[in-house]
């Protein structure tokens, strides 16, 4: 096996031991799996969008940058352990996601690339898939150019994209999981689910990824403990935020009412355009499974047993 697939069977079963852990003990009880914009996070964030930005930023960003600069990056590197190369750019990174992160709820400016992010009024597993195309675009640039280009050992990238993905579910999982502390250290649910709720208190608050340290470092972790009355009970934003992916990216640049756009019949056919095709879709496996149970052949009828009266 290759190294990709080997980080994708990895993830791949981390995804399904999440998925479980959340059935399991819930942080939130009544969460259902097909939650609110589940479909929108998993077909377009998830695949979609990861797969077309994977390549506009290593093939048209990345690659370019580094044949202009025509340069190797620096000997030491190479020489350093991939599990030092990858704890080197884990670290380094994570700083720069914290600082870039609270610059991002500082900047009316920068918070239009980050509210989709926060959107989500239910928040699982799936949720941190949710960024918009520029935060994307940045942070992933910056996340990867550095290893391209200080000449890091190739398996440096997709074994610190399997920690990323790892960690970003683990840490909007909907699981009820205490840290002790390590807390301290690393981040969970347990601190992050709180940078996601509705309140004021923690807009401003929790913004670290992988290591909850620099918050507790920063001074900026809100930890008010699971005790009865401290948890939040609501996610997302405080105004009405477009549910469909492309319209979210607009909204970014222009502000509008979702709603008031259905006056428009061209507005409505592209709104209910996939689900209709959803419908469609179903309606045919409908049919031919009905068809499929007429045609069947009919089972035959059992023998006649023989009863034999023996009278003695």
């Amino acid at each position: 096996m290759t190294l990709i697939q080997i980080t994708t069977t990895i993830l791949i079963c981390w995804m399904i031991f999440i998925i479980a852990w959340e059935r399991i003990s819930p942080y939130r009880k009544d969460l259902p799996f097909f939650r609110e914009g589940f479909w929108i996070d998993l077909v377009w964030y998830t695949i979609i969008q990861s797969y077309f930005l994977k390549i506009i930023i290593f093939d048209y960003i990345i690659y370019p940058l580094q044949h202009h600069l025509a340069w190797q990056g620096f000997q030491f590197f190479k020489d350093l352990p991939i599990a030092a190369q990858v704890l080197f750019f884990l670290v380094t990174h994570d700083l720069y996601i914290y600082l870039f992160h609270r610059l991002q709820h500082a900047s009316k400016f920068l918070w239009r690339t980050h509210e989709a992010h926060h959107s989500g009024k239910e928040v699982d597993f799936l949720a941190g898939s949710r960024s918009h195309v520029v935060e994307i675009i940045i942070n992933q640039t910056i996340e990867f150019a550095p290893i391209v280009l200080m000449g890091a050992d190739p398996a440096v990238i997709p074994i610190k994209a399997l920690l990323d993905a790892m960690f970003g579910m683990f840490i909007h999982a909907n699981v009820n999981v205490k840290m002790g502390k390590l807390k301290y250290f690393l981040n969970s649910p347990e601190l992050h689910l709180w940078h996601h709720a509705n309140y004021i208190e923690v807009f401003h608050a929790n913004f670290s990824t992988k290591f909850s340290v620099w918050d507790y470092l920063f001074k900026t972790a809100y930890d008010p403990g699971k005790k009865p009355g401290n948890l939040p009970e609501n996610w997302g934003l405080h105004y009405e935020y477009p549910r469909d992916y492309f319209l979210q990216h607009a909204f970014s640049v222009k502000r509008f009412d979702e709603k008031k756009l259905f006056k428009y019949k061209w507005f409505k056919h592209y709104y209910d355009l996939r689900p209709n095709a959803l419908k469609m879709l179903q309606k045919l496996f409908n049919r031919k499974k009905e068809a499929a149970v007429v045609n069947m052949p009919p089972a035959s009828a059992p023998e006649p047993e023989l009863i034999v009266n023996d009278a003695r």
